[in-house]
């Protein structure tokens, strides 16, 4: 074994800074991407997974409120967000509620329509009255568009008052009228019974205010209140087709009411035609009655003049004691009837020349009756009915379809008649046949699981975390694993040995003399295999020239390519 000294390369527990510097370039780029990449995937979702659930704190607001409510949001220190087009704001959902009240207790928010709340600076010095009467229409204008925007279908409205100046010298007064003009919300309408009520609140809320002194229209301008009488127009045609469609449904439901029971849901149907009168018909009509028995009659006045020169009651004849009496009573009537004064006129005719005249008034009979049409009055009502046939099933389970009998047609047509309230003399016509349904079967595609909602729905919602949890094993795995397992091979480093300890670190065998073989010569060796020939010549390169074979095996340690 040889003396001299040689460099080898023996295994160390080296620091991170040498394993991190026994890396290649390339290698410390993709452990250090690695790294970022996993903590960054890991930070992302622990933020998804406490991301607070956003709730809506308002919504529609204008833009001033908004404004004020955001400026406050930022000085409580509430996190918010805007929702789609900035028409709400979002707040965490476990702080909605706390927030309103805090923003409440401050007056927000404020709204743009106020109401009666300016009457409290109304009483300024200086204030004229028709500033007043303005201030207090403001407030009353205000009032009731709070009242109509609480309807969950109304998104906006705005009313104007028209109250005129009464005066007690005027013998006419003009009556106030309003203008209400709505912004529905998208897909909403109103109906009849909330278009009463809206006319009904604001001419309830102004003092000798009539419901037809309302007029409602829509964003669109379209006219959604009763239009006034006598106009023609499309409002009254459409009103007057829906009176007759409901009409139409409401007999139609009557009659299948009363027939599905007995043949079943889907084994009848049933169509109604209504023709309805919507003229307007006024007559009037004076009627005098003919003069009635004289003991029936009413006297409305009576005249009696007489006129002459009565004979004298001196006495006259011959003289004595029955010539010499003073003349009796009179028998004039001043009241009574027509025959008393007659006779009390004959019994003074008799006596002297004279004139009468009787005049006597009756009161005569009169009737006058005013007669108004009614509108939507029903004229004639036509009815179709048809019935499914019947089916029926044997003993054996086959199943039959049978046409209803005359009789039971009979039957069903009698019912029929007194639902609708059939009347001959209107020209009603009910007509009730039996057919057979036709059914269209629809063809039940299979939908494959994969494609199905309640599995579409479950895989959006695992998407996300599942998405994270296999794109952080990616990044370990491709990235930050090969570069730590690289780490974790133990270094060589050089060291100086004696060629003999070298030789013998690289050799399992130690040097030995040849031996020679029975059937060999004593001088000549055994012949060696290629493998032998190859290791005898790296222990003599590693002899030779120990530095670079050091670098070659620091080379391979590192994975470069030997030079």
């Amino acid at each position: 074994m040889s003396a001299a000294t040689a460099i080898t390369a023996i295994p160390v527990n080296p620091t991170i800074g040498q394993r991190l510097a026994n890396l290649d370039r390339a290698q410390r780029i993709r452990l250090g991407v690695g790294i970022v990449l996993f903590v960054a995937i890991g930070i992302i979702g622990l933020m998804m997974g406490r991301q607070a659930e956003w709730r809506v704190l308002y919504a529609n607001l204008a833009d001033k409120d908004g404004g004020a409510i955001v400026a406050q949001l930022t000085q409580m220190n509430v996190p918010y967000q805007h929702a789609a087009g900035g028409g709400a704001i979002l707040v965490p959902a476990n702080m909605v509620y706390d927030t309103r009240l805090k923003l409440a207790s401050q007056g927000l928010p404020k709204g743009t329509v106020t109401g009666f709340e300016l009457m409290d600076t109304a009483n300024r010095f200086g204030m004229t009255q028709f500033q007043e009467r303005l201030t207090f229409q403001r407030g009353l204008e205000g009032e009731l568009i709070r009242s109509i925007q609480a309807l969950s279908s109304v998104k906006s409205a705005r009313v104007h008052l028209a109250l005129p100046n009464q005066n007690g010298f005027f013998r006419d007064q003009q009556k106030p009228s309003a203008s209400v003009l709505l912004s529905l919300n998208a897909g909403r309408s109103l109906d009849r019974s909330q278009l009463a009520g809206i006319i009904h609140l604001v001419s309830a809320s102004v003092p000798e205010m009539d419901s037809k002194s309302v007029s409602v229209l829509d964003d669109s301008g379209k006219l959604l209140s009763t239009p006034p009488e006598g106009d023609n127009g499309m409002g009254g045609d459409a009103q007057q087709l829906q009176h007759v469609q409901q009409i139409e449904q409401l007999y139609s439901n009557r009659i299948l009411d009363i027939l599905e029971p007995v043949v079943g849901r889907q084994n009848v149907r049933a169509q109604v035609t209504a023709e309805l009168d919507f003229s307007q018909t006024e007559s009037t009509s004076e009627l005098f009655k003919p003069n009635q028995a004289p003991d029936a009659t009413a006297i409305r006045s009576q005249q009696l003049l007489e006129s002459g020169t009565p004979t004298s009651n001196l006495p006259t004849g011959v003289p004595g004691a029955t010539t010499n009496q003073p003349p009796g009573p009179t028998a004039a009537l001043v009241n009574g009837t027509a025959q008393a004064l007659a006779a009390a006129g004959a019994a003074s005719s008799s006596v002297g020349n004279g004139r009468r005249e009787s005049i006597i008034n009756y009161e005569v009979d009169k009737t006058v009756r005013v007669v108004r049409g009614s509108t939507g009055m029903i004229k004639r009502i036509s009815a179709a009915v048809v019935f499914n046939h019947q089916t029926t099933t044997d003993a054996k389970g086959k199943t039959t379809t049978a046409a209803m009998s005359d009789a039971q047609l009979e039957k069903m047509t009698a019912l029929v008649r007194e639902t609708i309230g059939f009347s001959k003399d209107r020209g009603d016509s009910v007509n009730v046949v039996t057919a057979p349904f036709t059914v269209d079967k629809q063809a039940t595609v299979a939908v494959p699981l994969w494609q199905q909602p309640e599995v579409l729905d479950l895989a959006r919602s695992f998407a996300w975390p599942l998405g994270t949890l296999l794109f952080g094993a990616l990044v370990l795995l491709g990235a930050v694993r090969p570069a730590l397992k690289v780490m974790a091979q133990p270094v060589l480093v050089p060291d100086e040995t004696p060629a003999g300890t070298l030789d013998a670190l690289e050799s399992d065998e130690p040097d030995r003399p040849l031996l020679t073989g029975p059937g060999s010569a004593g001088n000549q060796s055994i012949e060696m295999s290629p493998g032998d020939v190859a290791l005898e010549e790296a222990r003599k390169l590693t002899r030779d020239n120990p530095a670079a074979v050091a670098n070659i095996v620091k080379t391979w340690i590192n994975g470069e390519a030997p030079a």
